[in-house]
């Protein structure tokens, strides 16, 4: 790992700092800062654009469409600033991360100069319509149909797992417009407005109360026959690159909420007495060194892209599978750190949003209070499979990387 931050990267790295400092509500940097119901309701309101006027949010995008145009370092330098300063910095994940990329690399000059200025300004929020009921690890086996009346597509099919379909303005969706193609090679890639008859959403509601899953219905749901992103029937490569967004975004940076998570759960163990008992100091250590093989990882995945070396491809899978795994087992040491009292429920009961970080902002239900910790620990039980499940991801380390026979289809196995 041959890695070194250029002079240039730490000034701009100051620049930052001060306009975070400058920007952030009084007291934010100062230990023990918290914010009542209110004040996070206004900061939250008032913070994208905020962004917006400083130019942070897509800040790597080109100028122009309305990014500073940042070099890859000056990025990673963006992302750790605000990362040290716990400050969000995009109006819309779904937006800023995966789709608008997308469009930035495959879209049309017109797709561009119509979505782009809106993500940047916050102004249409997405989800992303991939998983099927039958098709999630297995993407490309997806069922959901797109055809061609006239000017626009007709939709119809299911999607399941969808986060933030109940309020998205917009779906980036995989729907199989060849059905006599090869399954890979049918699909196709389109951009769906979500606020129209014939689209259905519904919530899945998880133990804790939240419902940021949904599952969604498009019967005969319209599309602009101009919002497929990279030709028709190219889908797939197209997807496959959102994905690479999804999974290799903030790599210097992704490890520090759960290093500052770890803290805050060993500071629980030395309150309760429970980092006395020599198996729990020994599964701190544990979890410890993941976090840092998760740092260690990213700066490689940092040098692999500035060098434009070849260890991305092991390195994506990798990461996922490290981290996704990692936190769920650093949430079962926290359930066993509390013990009984892990059982008690002592959230807010549902009467204000709470942030749980790496989830966003939920509200629980009043008759099942779960805290912040629990609604994590439930959470990160689905860490391990979106995004590439865990079993997915070995597969393609083993085969891709590792050069190991590929596993036999179920057809295959059932046969022999």
């Amino acid at each position: 790992m041959d890695l070194s931050y250029p002079p240039e990267a730490e000034a701009f790295r100051k620049e930052i700092r001060a306009w975070l400092e400058e920007n952030l509500p009084a007291g934010w940097f100062e230990p023990g800062f918290e914010q009542t119901a209110a004040e996070r309701k206004a900061f939250q309101e008032s913070w994208s654009e905020k962004l917006f006027a400083g130019g942070w949010i897509c800040a790597s995008w080109p100028e122009e469409y309305g990014g500073k145009g940042l070099s890859v370092i000056e990025n990673v330098v963006l992302n750790e600033e605000f990362a040290k300063a716990s400050a969000p910095m995009r109006a819309d994940f779904f937006g800023d991360t995966l789709v608008g990329p997308t469009i930035l690399q495959w879209g049309t000059e017109e797709q561009k100069q119509d979505f782009l200025p809106k993500i940047m300004r916050g102004q249409i929020s997405w989800c992303q319509g991939f998983s099927e009921p039958d098709a999630g690890s297995d993407l490309a086996g997806l069922k959901t149909t797109a055809v061609l009346d006239g000017d626009e597509w007709v939709i119809n099919g299911q999607k399941v797992w969808t986060t933030q379909a109940q309020v998205a303005d917009y779906v980036f969706l995989l729907a199989r417009t060849d059905p006599s193609a090869p399954k890979h090679k049918g699909i196709s890639y389109l951009l769906v407005p979500m606020k129209q008859p014939g689209v259905e959403v519904r919530p899945i509601v998880q133990p804790d109360g939240s419902a940021e899953f949904n599952e969604v219905f498009f019967s005969d749901v319209r599309a602009p026959k101009e919002n497929v992103v990279g030709g028709v029937n190219n889908g797939w490569k197209v997807a496959m690159t959102t994905l690479g967004f999804e999974r290799g975004a903030s790599a210097t940076t992704s490890h520090r909420r759960f290093a500052k998570e770890l803290d805050q759960i060993l500071e629980l163990a030395q309150e309760n007495g429970r980092i006395q008992e020599p198996t729990i100091r020994q599964r701190f250590v544990h979890q410890w060194s993941r976090v840092q093989i998760q740092r260690i990882n990213g700066l490689r995945t940092l040098s692999d892209t500035l060098h434009g070396t070849k260890q991305a491809a092991a390195l994506g899978p990798l990461n996922k599978i490290i981290w996704s795994e990692a936190h769920r087992d650093t949430l079962e040491l926290a359930m066993d750190v509390l013990g009984m009292e892990g059982q008690i429920l002592t959230g807010r009961g549902g009467t204000e949003d709470e942030y749980v970080p790496g989830y966003g902002v939920r509200r629980g239900r009043a008759d099942y209070p779960v805290s912040t910790l629990q609604a994590s620990f439930f959470f990160s039980r689905s860490e391990t499979i979106w995004g590439g499940a865990a079993e997915i991801q070995r597969n393609i380390v083993g085969e891709r990387v590792l050069g190991l026979p590929k596993e036999p289809s179920p057809a295959a196995a059932g046969g022999a």
